[in-house]
């Protein structure tokens, strides 16, 4: 079934729909926009902070601590 046929197939659904059924139908499909929203801005936040250099100097540092630094040590 194309896009199309499926969107006209769902207005026909809804029109048969009491009102109350009309609202919770809207509202689910404004959930899933947001989510659809969220999604993308989620992925744009994650690409943007892993390609930032903003904690490439962490890489340059030398090690300041070692084992022999603690006092004590869990196994």
């Amino acid at each position: 079934m194309t896009r199309e046929s499926l969107i006209q197939k769902t207005i026909q659904h809804l029109a048969q729909l009491p009102d109350q059924k009309v609202k919770e139908v809207s509202d689910f499909a404004e959930f899933l926009l947001f989510k659809i929203d969220n999604q993308i801005l989620t992925e744009g936040i994650q690409k943007m902070v892993s390609e930032s250099k903003s904690f490439d100097f962490l890489e340059e540092d030398a090690e300041i601590y070692s084992e022999e630094d603690l006092k004590e040590k869990y196994k």
